[in-house]
């Protein structure tokens, strides 16, 4: 698994008591490592391949753009263009027949987390996806459902003055791309795919609320 993450934002007072920005990035992760690790930890065990996921034009950790925000203007929080970033991956693990592609910031709703996109039954030799590929409906993948109930990209809305990272996950799989139901949630997919993970990669993008 190829993972990396730094933390950025202003560091936050509790009880006159500041919490540097490590802290408060391991308390904030936490949640999200507990639902979702072991699922990513079988995928190392059963196939742990070489494979990398790149976010083109940004290092891991890095501010995703304001274009990739997502673009409900019933949400004040909301300020983007719903944009879903370039995505390309290579040398997936020998058996591979298909890609599962998640989106997921662990902070979200007060840190139960949202999930921002469950995309799964992507062809072995799909090697990416083109900028906004993602934010539309497509042949290229099967839709699951994200938190919001869609079945494509939906950037994210962070709140004004706050930071969240935003989580990119490429699992590869040993199941054929037709073999599971469009409409599962991220839980529903971690369940399906137990047994069948050859491999993962993953990588941390940073979002922080901006004024309209």
């Amino acid at each position: 698994m190829y993972h990396s993450g730094l933390c950025y934002g202003p560091p936050r007072v509790a009880n006159h008591q500041e919490e540097s920005c490590e802290a408060r990035r391991r308390k904030s992760r936490a949640g999200e490592r507990a639902r979702s690790v072991a699922a990513l930890s079988r995928a190392r065990r059963e196939g742990g391949g070489p494979i990398r996921l790149q976010i083109a034009g940004l290092e891991d950790s890095a501010l995703l753009p304001a274009k990739d925000a997502g673009n409900n203007r019933q949400n004040p929080n909301c300020v983007g263009d719903n944009i879903s970033p370039p995505l390309a991956w290579s040398d997936p693990p020998e058996g591979t027949k298909s890609f599962a592609l998640l989106l997921f910031d662990p902070e979200g709703r007060g840190g139960l987390g949202v999930s921002h996109m469950v995309t799964y039954g992507i062809l072995a030799s799909v090697t990416g996806f083109a900028e906004g590929e993602l934010s539309n409906p497509a042949d290229k993948y099967v839709g699951g459902k994200s938190t919001p109930g869609l079945a494509t990209y939906f950037g994210p809305c962070t709140p004004p003055g706050d930071w969240h990272h935003y989580t990119f996950t490429l699992i590869a799989t040993d199941l054929d791309p037709k073999a599971l139901r469009p409409g599962m949630t991220r839980e529903e997919l971690f369940a399906a795919l137990n047994g069948h993970t050859k491999g993962v990669s993953a990588q941390d993008r940073n979002g922080t609320g901006r004024a309209k």
